[in-house]
């Protein structure tokens, strides 16, 4: 969270004003980002009191996320949203003003959504009609815009070595303190980090501190792409495939928090709610991963592989195939700047609607090519395969995703 709200910022993104991005250069430092579907974020820092999110009629899915990046609230209809923050008054009658109320535990808040519309013009129509506004200003908000990378630098994936700590610092000068949060608290007291305090490690912290960014990452690493425990990420029998979104969205199981699964997940990706859940639900998205082949070796760079995707694909909106890098779990960087394929592209099927895909560093030939993902040798790399509204079929299992395997 600190990291994004922090790239928005480099960009000269105010207060609510959003940023808009959609080309593949946009993307490509974005944290297992969906090359498919445009991006709309805004983070809002609600010190001064509530804000309001204002989305007109259109094709729109998104949700407000705290700090913590839990999920508040679904934005998927058209109408007003009130942001209000911890220790805050709804204001008298918002609701029956036709508000829909969003209380937030922390005080900076994003807003991600997603413009579904295959019509450019339309989406940038839409674009231009979102308004985000503090409530004060309900009676006369002024514009804010937006913003586009634009082919400046947008990392949004977490920093290494001295700035992953002073982005943490930062944030928690900017939040209130939780009484969960006081023993954590109390581990980094040691370390130069402190509520209200400057951050000015000296010569022994920032070695420690250097050296345990690095260690820490090894840990989330292995425990993102190898646990084996974690619950909630079994699809089918013998398969590699897995469900991404292990962590509930509160990320509270019966008897204690989610660390594992909040870890594995917030490590390769952004954001959690409801609505990343479908394989629970049969609504929203479903989100499945694979780090090994068929024959249970690393996916790697240098070797060619297909995907057989089945006919009837049992989504009602969509899905797709998008290929990231281990190192910075982004889009994979390769010359034909494109990471991925959907059933929204004109892809070569056959003739019992099944489609083959092709990943590897050898382009192949003729039509084939229209399936490709081009892979760079000396890396690693993993795919999510997303469905959008998922069907029963894929509830129930009748329909199965099969592995990734090597190409003869």
């Amino acid at each position: 969270f600190a990291q994004w709200q922090y790239a928005n910022k480099q960009l000269g993104a105010e207060n609510g004003q959003f940023v808009s991005v959609e080309s593949y250069e946009d993307l490509r430092e974005g944290l297992t980002a969906n090359a498919t579907t445009p991006y709309v974020l805004v983070f809002t820092d609600l010190t001064d009191g509530p804000w309001v999110v204002e989305l007109p009629e259109g094709e729109i899915r998104g949700a407000a996320h705290s700090m913590w990046q839990m999920g508040l609230g679904r934005m998927v209809e058209p109408g007003k949203y009130l942001l209000v923050g911890p220790g805050q008054e709804v204001p008298e009658n918002a609701e029956d003003n036709g508000y829909v109320v969003i209380q937030s535990s922390t005080i900076n808040v994003m807003a991600v959504l997603r413009l579904l519309s295959q019509d450019r013009d339309e989406r940038m129509s839409m674009l231009t009609q979102i308004g985000v506004y503090p409530y004060a200003e309900r009676s006369n908000p002024r514009p804010r815009g937006y913003t586009t990378p634009n082919g400046r630098p947008y990392q949004v994936w977490q920093p290494r070595g001295m700035e992953y700590w002073e982005r943490l610092a930062d944030i928690i000068n900017r939040e209130p303190i939780h009484e969960r949060d006081r023993f954590m608290l109390a581990m980094l007291k040691p370390l130069g980090i402190e509520k209200g305090k400057p951050f000015k490690p000296d010569a022994r912290q920032t070695k420690i501190l250097t050296e345990a960014a690095l260690v820490g990452e090894a840990m989330a690493k292995a425990n993102d792409f190898s646990n084996p425990r974690l619950e909630d990420a079994h699809y089918a029998e013998g398969s590699h495939w897995e469900f991404a979104t292990t962590g509930v969205p509160d990320q509270r199981r019966e008897n204690y928090e989610d660390l594992d699964g909040r870890a594995a997940w917030f490590y390769e990706a952004l954001t959690n709610d409801i609505g990343m859940h479908g394989q629970k639900t049969g609504k929203g998205q479903v989100y499945m991963a694979a780090y090994r082949d068929a024959d249970g070796d690393w996916l790697d760079g240098e070797v060619n592989y297909t995907l057989h995707v089945p006919p009837n694909v049992p989504a009602e909106a969509f899905w797709s195939f998008t290929v990231y890098d281990v190192s910075t779990r982004t889009l994979i960087l390769n010359d034909t700047k494109q990471a991925d394929r959907s059933s929204r592209m004109d892809l070569l099927t056959n003739a019992d609607g099944s489609v083959d895909l092709y990943i590897g560093p050898k382009k192949p030939e003729g039509n084939e090519a229209k399936n490709w993902i081009q892979t760079m040798p000396g890396k690693a790399w993993f795919p999510y395969f997303r469905l959008y509204s998922p069907k029963q079929a894929f509830l129930d299992r009748t329909w199965i995703l099969p592995d990734l395997k090597k190409s003869k």
